[in-house]
Parts: structure tokens; sequence; C-alpha cells
């Protein structure tokens, strides 16, 4: 066996942590405030909210509670687990169906999730746009919306296929996003998104 063949078979014996137990080490890391920290494939995250992120979240939250009401079962930076090699995903925003309810382990279905918005940070673009997308669409969350500040523009993907989303729409920052052919029928401004 070589170096390497000897790596690699020590790094997949102790792949058996479990998300749970990823999670639960993690919970007692210190985690600096105004961070969040996520799994993506295995891959530990840990991002810094900035204000840009915030207002967009905010702004996104707004008008979901706007449109369904303030009952409306909607989070940010809760974990949910989705398809996919060790995917235990916090949203910037999900919104669930309204008869969603947490599993025997105390977790939220990504079978309930209607709805993610996204808010690009610099270091997971990447994940934004690449492996959490197809997570996304494999577990068929029928709307998954992208908030890029540095671009000044959303990318809407709609139409889950396998691990991919049949269509994409961009929208740049101020024009209106219409959602009313999605599950949302809402349509969303985006005239006071802040840019990076």
């Amino acid at each position: 066996m070589t170096v390497v063949e000897d790596r690699i078979e020590m790094a997949e014996s102790s792949d058996l942590n479990t998300l749970d137990e990823l999670f639960e080490r993690l919970e007692m890391m210190p985690v600096p405030d105004g961070y969040r920290v996520e799994i993506v494939g295995g891959t530990i995250y840990m991002t810094p909210q900035r204000d840009t992120h915030w207002e967009i979240i905010r702004r996104l939250l707004w008008a979901l509670e706007d449109h369904f009401g303030r009952h409306i079962k909607v989070f940010s930076d809760v974990r949910i687990d989705f398809p996919g090699y060790k995917n235990g995903f916090c949203p910037d925003l999900a919104k669930l169906r309204d008869s969603a309810e947490k599993d025997g382990t105390g977790h939220w279905s990504h079978k309930d999730v209607e709805f993610v918005a996204e808010v690009v940070s610099k270091g997971t673009a990447p994940n934004d746009y690449g492996p959490k997308k197809a997570a996304y669409a494999a577990a068929e969350v029928p709307v998954y919306l992208v908030a890029d500040p540095y671009q000044g523009r959303c990318h809407i993907y709609t139409n889950p296929k396998d691990d991919d989303y049949v269509t994409e729409t961009k929208i740049r920052f101020g024009d209106e996003v219409d959602l009313t052919g999605t599950p949302l029928g809402l349509v969303l401004k985006t005239d006071e998104f802040p840019r990076d």
C-alpha cells in the first residue's frame, strides 16, 4: 500500500461521524458571535454575517410574512439535512409548508421545504451556486433564490429535476421577481436590496 492509499483508507474509516455527531462537536466549539456554521458535503464552513447579508435576509422575510402572515413556518440559519453526502445546511431563509412537523430527532424535513434563499458571501459563493443548488434540486425544493450583492442580482432557480434546476432567471437588484407561478405566489421587490 502507498502513503496515499493509507490516507484514503484512514479518511474513509474515520468517515463514520454522523451529521448529528458533527453538529454536537460544533456546538461545543467556541464559534464567534456573528458567525454561522453549516456542513456542506462533509466540510464545515464558518461564515461571518455581514450587515448587507442580514439586510437582504430581513427584506425577504418581511416579503414572505407580508404575503403569508406572521405565523408561517419560515426559518433563518436553522439546520435542515438535505440529500447528498453530509449536507447539514443552515439556509439563510427557508419556508416550510404549513403542515410541516419535526421528525423524531427534532429536525425539520427537507421534504417540507417550499422555498430557500441564500445570500452570497465571498467565501462560500461556490457552495450556493454548486453543491447547495444541487442538493436543493435533489430535494425537489420548488424555488431556490440566490441573492448576490456582489453582482447586484438575484438568481431564481425553479423546476427541479434530478440534481439541477431546469429554469434559471436572473433579475437585477431594483427589478421585481415574479414568483406568482410558483408555490410562493408572490412578486418580490428587490429595490431595497443593498449591494457590496
